[in-house]
């Protein structure tokens, strides 16, 4: 072989290395955009599922995006949360619902229609229209432990619920969240009303009822971080097993260790429990 044959082989080896180093570079692109797009399709396929449950379709899909990201995946923007789209739908539901309430018993006076607005509006109810719906699926949270983001999301199904009604009533009008509210809520508001007790205040008149004296809280743990904690509480009473309850605040751990107890003891209260 002559060196020019030699010099001709020696270049056209180089060039194939290059062709091939540069496909093997777009290739490698292609691979890493196409995985970087994946987390991308599946929210947009979670968020179409989610307006499908819900009945309404967004024109601007990033109200729906913002309704659904929990504060721990903006902590430097609590402004990109949820927590200002809740604030409206708060309000938006109640008037939605007080609107439904007025028109579906005419007879009903004041006192009735606010019992029922408030065991309507309450948080434990938005979070069961929320499971309802499947809302979970599609709430956006920060860098959190599996398990922990199980516990949080469920925490705030309500307040999401919320959100997603605010983002209605921005995207398309009080009449669009409106409907939804009819949807979600129609059946619950037409059940009979049961009376509104707090489980502290039956376990105290239980007790009572009992002779026993009045039950005692105290404070377990707490765990979680500062946006998001969790208490657990413990009520006990002469001669009973002491029961426990968590919540996010003291008042609903209380409530739930209340229920706790109540319900091992066979007795019976309202909503609550």
């Amino acid at each position: 072989m002559t060196d020019d044959q030699k010099a001709d082989l020696k270049q056209t080896e180089s060039s194939d290395e290059r062709a091939r180093a540069k496909t093997a570079a777009t290739s490698g692109k292609k691979t890493r955009a196409k995985k970087a797009s994946k987390p991308a399709r599946k929210a947009k396929g979670v968020a179409k599922e989610i307006e499908q449950r819900i009945g309404y379709s967004f024109k601007d899909s990033k109200l729906l995006n913002l309704a659904l990201t929990h504060v721990s995946a903006s902590p430097n923007d609590r402004s990109a949360s949820y927590q200002r789209l809740e604030f409206l739908g708060d309000h938006v539901l109640g008037l939605a619902v007080s609107d439904m309430l007025f028109r579906t018993f005419p007879k009903g006076d004041e006192g009735e229609l606010s019992k029922r607005l408030a065991d309507l509006v309450r948080r434990e109810t938005c979070a069961d229209v929320a499971r309802t719906l499947g809302l979970a699926e599609g709430i956006k949270l920060g860098a959190v432990g599996v398990g922990a983001g199980e516990r949080l999301k469920k925490s705030v199904l309500g307040d999401i619920c919320e959100a997603v009604i605010g983002a209605m009533y921005i995207d398309g009008g009080f009449q669009a969240a409106a409907d939804f509210v009819e949807r979600a809520w129609g059946d619950r508001l037409r059940k009979p009303m049961r009376a509104l007790r707090d489980p502290k205040t039956v376990l105290q008149e239980w007790a009572q009822g009992q002779g026993l004296p009045t039950p005692t809280y105290r404070e377990v743990e707490r765990t979680g971080p500062h946006h998001d904690p969790r208490f657990r509480i413990e009520v006990a009473l002469p001669g009973l097993k002491p029961a426990d309850g968590v919540g996010s605040s003291k008042r609903a751990a209380e409530k739930a260790a209340a229920s706790a107890l109540l319900s091992r003891e066979g007795v019976a209260s309202g909503p609550d429990v």
